[in-house]
């Protein structure tokens, strides 16, 4: 294990901020994607569960309510993923 430099002056709490972002580069962004990409996929469920409660085009509107919830399940399944090996590494 590398020790931080002396001369670099940072702090402990720096150095392991630093030190957990050269392990997961990019964790923020894709928190940031997983988010969005899952709130997109919540809406667009939501828009087509009314359209198969209100019976409206129900050949088209049940595979895309299927997608959209596929697409949450998903993101959701990332979400914790990242979460757990993010505690795995601590």
């Amino acid at each position: 294990m590398v020790e931080p430099n002396p001369k670099t002056r940072l702090d402990p709490e720096q150095y392991a901020r630093l030190k957990s972002e050269m392990a997961t580069p990019y964790r923020g962004l894709r928190q940031f994607i997983y988010i969005g990409v899952g709130a997109s996929g919540f809406i667009g469920a939501f828009v087509f569960f009314f359209r198969v409660l209100a019976g409206r085009e129900l050949d088209n509107a049940l595979p895309n309510l299927a997608l959209q919830l596929g697409i949450v399940t998903l993101m959701v399944f990332l979400w914790r993923w990242e979460q757990r090996r993010q505690q795995i590494r601590k």
